[in-house]
């Protein structure tokens, strides 16, 4: 399945990016489609072509483009200047009309001899005034009118019925009546000051829209426009665009790395802080790893390049973080559905008001005032934009931080986690193996010990061997001393080799004590060191025991304080593990988990993450290729920066500054978004259901107050306004203060329990298969299955049919008595 990116224009409310939804997700091929509103982004999922999205879009009232690298880039804003022009224009006209239609008319301002005592001109004259601005903003009609027309009216379509309501009602007055009636029944001001204060509104919001990408465009200005390469011996400048991989380039102190490369000569401090959020300057010496956009300090090196132009680490983050901007939250599925239907209620809500006004002999006036009040005041906009603007902001605010989400829906689910399961090795610990005891057996020197051990342990790849023969080296002990010969591995127990003559036998102590006594000191060590969360590696030759090396990946230095921050944030935390039990429970305790599970195989680790969830929202965090499984299926998989590239595929955040506070920190940005979300929403629905009663005059028989047009307009301008500021207040928060920690009860998620009775199962194989079989269902949970009561229970996060269960039992050659959905 192909995912494809478009950029859509002419979209102006939530109701636009609703019916681009619609129209590109009925094309034949398309699986998905989402519209981000405040991006202009569309995302379409599926194997439809081109041609066909295009066509829907374009049917639909709206253009679209195709985004290639170079436009997936680009931040320039186009829409702000061209509104700030309109809004300069529409003064200039405006404020003369408003001294003709207030000032002169209502308090008696002096106007030229021309117009003085002529109501008919004067008249005129602001209808050619007000006619001149609804030209200068004529989108507001085209777009209004485009939208009727096509069966899909939007917030222009309010708009632009508002303003032509005034105008044409003024036009008719100005043209029928006698001339000493005219001067107090026009509403030529209205018509003008309604496009003005909307496009006020419009330029203040898409200025403030522009703010929500701020850090995206920090990150894009990292990189150095030229390099310093070497050629011909000679240092010479050239555009970042054409260094090429293995070009040679220089570093010196405040530069800034212009491609992602490796150290070759030389020694430089990097400033990391805006790929990673680490505040230290990281220390480069030969062989080690520099990236594109970070500082340099101090120093002086050279570097061949090794990712350039769109593969480096900066492009990928940016690509990531624009990518993401361009998929949906679920929160915002509620907004959407509103908004679908918000357009044609108001003008529904609008004729009624006008009809019922009309009813109790108010007036063709008081009427046409009351419904196009409801007409401009009503805002689609801040309802579009409550979700798409928080989820902007909080992305851009993990990106400064190292934290990464790769969708929307990642960012939301990490505010809503109840329960963290955690990888042991690479992400509870630092995920390099070091000995941290040596225990000679009796008449056997430390020195003799290591010896052996390196030897026997240098023709194997296993960490724990990496471990001893890299503490051997350390301490003046090297493998080629000692001949070696026959070199046995027995899987999963330990090796055998001949060392200077000698067969000497490493592993466990259940495998090297199969020939080898153990005294009653050395097997309370071995288990001592379990307890301390250590592997005890035993060492034998044909005659004795060598002694005991005890190897430990230690703690990293954050993970106790990580996990006790999840704690205090109402988390529960489940280590999960491939380690014995033992050193297993040992790390537990120090890290401070709730619970540990040991002994599992990848698979394992996926079943637990899937039985996890139905106790709740499940963050997944891990780094190596076995935590990849479990990694996609929990609710939110989250890849520590470090681990394997498998790991980060796999995950829907990552963290780039490879600590496992970061993990914390996610959650409490997640739930920072969460609540700005809900404030945006509150907002918008609060005052839509607010502001149109007012308009419509339901306070006028009580007070005699009667909201104008004008007002209207200003109001809903307003309120699109807020919703974007309280998006950008985000930009404050700081996701690692642990201040405001406290548990936050989730809304409970929804799970369906269906029960299944089954003909055919014969025995514990048979109960597997039928797990198995309906484990693979999308949305199961957690599957069990009893072949003595010859029924079987399904635990699902979504509605499946009960024909499709039926399907994947009978695929397995068992039949199916019935399938009941418990309520």
């Amino acid at each position: 399945m192909e995912i494809k990116r478009y950029r859509v224009t002419g979209m102006s409310c939530a109701a636009c990016s609703a019916r681009v939804e619609r129209a590109v997700s009925s094309v034949p091929g398309v699986t998905a489609c989402t519209v981000n509103l405040l991006t202009g982004m569309m995302q379409v999922e599926g194997n439809a072509g081109d041609e066909a999205v295009h066509k829907a879009v374009a049917d639909a009232g709206y253009g679209i483009a195709g985004m290639d690298d170079r436009t997936r880039t680009e931040r320039e804003d186009r829409e702000t200047p061209g509104m700030v022009r309109r809004l300069i224009l529409s003064a200039c006209f405006l404020l003369p009309l408003m001294y003709l239609s207030m000032g002169h008319t209502m308090y008696g301002w002096p106007v030229p001899p021309v117009l003085a005592g002529h109501p008919f001109r004067i008249a005129l004259c602001e209808a050619v005034l007000a006619l001149t601005v609804m030209i200068i903003n004529r989108r507001f009609f085209i777009s209004g009118i485009r939208g009727v027309l096509r069966g899909a009216p939007n917030m222009d379509t309010l708009v632009a019925t508002g303003s032509g309501a005034s105008f044409l009602y003024s036009l008719f007055v100005m043209l029928t009546h006698e001339e000493t009636e005219i001067a107090h029944g026009l509403y030529f001001e209205s018509a003008a000051m309604i496009l003005a204060l909307v496009t006020v509104g419009k330029t203040l919001e898409s200025l403030s829209k522009g703010r929500t990408t701020d850090a995206l465009k920090h990150l894009m200005m990292l990189a150095p426009d030229t390099a310093t390469l070497i050629r011909d011996g000679k240092e010479i400048t050239v555009p970042t665009e054409q260094v090429a991989a293995g070009d040679v380039f220089v570093l010196r102190a405040g530069d800034r790395v212009p491609v992602d490369g490796t150290v070759t000569e030389g020694a430089c401090t990097a400033d990391e802080a805006a790929l990673t959020g680490e505040s230290l300057p990281a220390e480069k010496v030969p062989g080690d790893e520099v990236n594109a956009g970070t500082t340099v300090s101090s120093g002086y090196a050279r570097c061949r390049a090794v990712r350039v132009g769109t593969d480096t680490t900066l492009s990928g983050i940016i690509r990531l973080v624009d990518e993401a901007s361009s998929t949906k939250a679920p929160a915002a599925r509620t907004a959407d559905r509103a908004a679908g239907v918000f357009v044609p209620c108001v003008m529904a809500v609008s004729l009624i008001t006008m009809t019922v006004w009309l009813l109790t002999g108010s007036g063709i006036e008081t009427a046409l005032t009351h419904a196009a009040a409801v007409l401009v005041i009503s805002c689609p906009c801040a309802l579009g934009l409550a979700t798409p603007v928080a989820i902007m902001v909080g992305m851009g605010v993990g990106a400064k931080h190292g934290i990464l989400y790769k969708t929307a829906a990642a960012l939301e689910m990490s505010g809503r986690t109840e329960i963290a399961a955690l990888d042991k090795t690479g992400t509870v610990t630092e995920g390099r193996a070091e000995v941290t005891d040596v225990l000679p057996g009796e008449g056997v020197s430390r020195e003799e010990l290591l010896t052996y051990a390196c030897a026997a342990e240098n023709g194997s790849g296993h960490p724990l061997a990496r471990a001893i023969t890299r503490f051997a080296a350390e301490n003046g002990i090297f493998p080629e001393e000692q001949p070696v010969g026959r070199h046995e591995t027995v899987t999963g127990n330990g090796l055998r080799a001949s060392v200077n003559g000698r067969t000497v036998t490493a592993g466990s102590e259940a495998f090297v004590s199969r020939g080898t006594a153990f005294t009653e000191a050395m097997h309370e060590a071995c288990e001592r060191f379990a307890r301390d969360g250590k592997t005890p590696v035993c060492f034998a030759d044909e005659k004795r025991l060598l002694g005991i090396i005890a190897i430990a990946d230690r703690i990293r230095d954050d993970s106790p304080r990580a996990i006790g921050e999840m704690k205090n944030l109402g988390i529960r935390t489940v280590m999960l593990t491939g380690d014995r039990k033992t050193t297993a429970g040992a790390v537990g305790v120090k890290a401070g988990t709730d619970e540990t599970l040991a002994e599992l195989l990848p698979a394992g680790k996926a079943e637990h993450v899937r039985k996890l969830r139905v106790k709740g929202r499940v963050m997944m965090i891990g780094d190596g290729i076995n935590d990849a499984p479990a990694l996609t299926g929990a609710d939110v998989g989250v890849a520590i920066g470090a681990g394997t590239d498998v790991a980060i595929d796999a995950a829907d955040v990552i963290l780039m500054n490879d600590s496992l506070s970061d993990a914390a920190a996610s959650v409490r940005l997640g739930r920072a978004v969460l609540r700005n979300i809900r404030q945006n929403l509150f907002w918008a629905l609060g005052y839509n259901l607010i502001a149109i009663p007012l308009a419509a005059g339901i306070l006028t028989p009580l007070t005699g107050w009667t909201m104008t047009p004008m007002l209207g307009a200003a109001a809903m301008s307003c309120s699109s306004v807020a919703v974007v500021l309280n998006a950008l207040r985000l930009n404050r928060f700081d996701p690692y203060s642990a201040a405001k920690d406290r548990p936050v009860r989730q809304t409970a998620r929804k799970l369906y329990t269906y029960r299944i009775g089954v003909d055919g199962m014969m025995c514990p194989h048979c109960e597997r298969t039928v797990r198995e079989a309906l484990e693979k269902l999308n949305g199961a949970l957690q599957a069990e299955a009893d072949h003595e009561a010859g029924t079987a229970v399904l635990i699902s996060e979504k509605k499946i049919p009960a024909k499709q269960i039926r399907e994947v039992i009978e695929r397995e050659d068992y039949g199916v008595t019935d399938v009941v959905r418990e309520v």
